[in-house]
């Protein structure tokens, strides 16, 4: 495949942090999402499990791309993300035991994560190590800053702590629905309604900027 117009090392790893987001730009991801984000120990865990899944994956999806059967592909894919998540899995269990059990069944389902097939497919099956491996860990952050950021907003309404540690005084009404699925999803649609208007906003000073910069093009031109 040819490299020659794919995105390199440094824009494959800035456009997954904020551009292109698995979270609120490519809603990815969703069930671990609204699943493990009720405290930001487990958001953190599993963002941690993600980054090891994913860059592990990639960097070997880009050794293997030129042995890569097309209609094999994706069982491929699937058998070394599960090496990687097995891993993962046995790792928690031996050393974080408590986060492991919180965390239930949704590391195993990291097998199936289409954040992770999507970029075994998108990137390290076309590019080289170096933007496979810049890739995943740019999408790792961008899915780790999700997670945190939406954990944090259901753990401080929800409980009034952030990681255990109490942020908000006592006498300050909690919302016990914030840690319950129902919080999980009013909190990422307010959050992902936060970055479509920010984006649609941004556009309409872009399509601004065009037109004035058109408005002024034939007075510039005039000789005086």
């Amino acid at each position: 495949m040819n490299d020659m117009n794919l995105p390199g090392a440094g824009g494959r790893f800035i456009r997954g942090i904020l551009d292109d987001n698995p979270i609120f730009r490519q809603m990815l991801g969703m069930c671990p999402t609204l699943a493990v984000t009720a405290g930001v120990d487990t958001a953190l865990a599993m963002s941690g499990a993600v980054l090891f899944v994913l860059v592990g994956s990639n960097l070997a999806v880009s050794l293997l791309r030129k042995q890569l059967v097309p209609h094999l592909r994706i069982l491929i894919y699937t058998l070394l993300i599960a090496v990687f998540v097995t891993i993962a899995d046995i790792l928690l269990k031996a050393h974080l035991p408590d986060l492991s059990r919180a965390l239930g069944p949704y590391v195993p389902l990291i097998i199936v994560n289409c954040i992770i097939i999507g970029r075994a497919e998108v990137v390290a099956a076309r590019q080289g190590l170096w933007p496979s491996f810049t890739d995943a860990v740019g999408q790792s952050l961008g899915f780790a800053l999700a997670l945190l950021v939406l954990a944090s907003v259901r753990e401080i309404l929800g409980a009034g702590k952030w990681l255990g540690i109490q942020v908000l005084p006592s006498a300050f009404p909690t919302w016990g629905i914030m840690l319950l699925p129902p919080g999980a999803f009013i909190s990422l649609g307010i959050l992902v309604s936060i970055v479509v208007w920010f984006d649609l906003r941004q556009a309409a000073r872009a399509r601004q900027a065009r037109h004035a910069a058109v408005g002024a093009e034939p007075a510039s031109q005039e000789v005086p």
